[in-house]
């Protein structure tokens, strides 16, 4: 029952550190993917259309799937547990920042000190953030596969993948009343009209 420790203390890291959302998550995951072996970039591409398509913070989806499978190895019953115990992981550091900060930034909301720092912490979290979209955009449009088979660099390049992106980008900016639900419905149709 070792890994269930080994997922709680995981997930606490990935927790504590990232800082800017569920999508500031996406690089830790990706090297706790490349050391633990439990998944690859294309299951995390998944996972991230799967929490982006669910109700609930993406960080929290994704921990919780990720806990799941590996209790899942264990037999059924561990799937569950599995997911409760990653999902604790993640919330936890929150949970413990949350009650130092309040209690702090009450006596310290002045400082110059902790203003300099929060704008430390907005720079970090555009870097992760900028760091799991350049992740994400190479897994969506790039066919390492194509290219690991002999292909060159522009058979390799997802055109159907670039172009449903675009068009998403100008129905979101052009039309801000439709609803990213509808966004969200079009791209699983587009997905499987034209097996993406």
């Amino acid at each position: 029952m070792m890994i269930f420790l080994e997922l709680f203390a995981r997930f606490f890291v990935v927790g504590l550190f990232s800082v800017g959302g569920g999508l500031a998550t996406l690089p830790f995951l990706t090297a706790m993917g490349e050391t633990t072996g439990w998944f690859d970039a294309m299951d995390i591409s998944n996972m991230v259309a799967i929490s982006e398509s669910t109700p609930g913070p993406i960080g929290i989806n994704m921990a919780t799937y990720i806990g799941y499978q590996v209790g899942s190895e264990l037999g059924a019953p561990f799937g569950v547990l599995g997911s409760i115990v990653a999902s604790l992981g993640e919330v936890t550091p929150c949970v413990i920042v949350i009650m130092i900060v309040s209690r702090m930034l009450m006596k310290f909301r002045d400082s110059k000190y902790v203003e300099y720092a929060f704008y430390g912490l907005r720079a970090a979290s555009v870097g992760l953030i900028a760091a799991a979209w350049l992740g994400v955009a190479k897994i969506a449009f790039y066919n390492s596969e194509a290219m690991a088979q002999g292909g060159n660099f522009l058979m390799a390049i997802d055109y159907k993948s670039i172009i449903l992106s675009a068009l998403v980008f100008f129905l979101a900016t052009k039309f801000k009343k439709l609803h990213p639900i509808a966004l969200i419905a079009l791209s699983a149709v587009a997905g499987i009209i034209f097996k993406m």
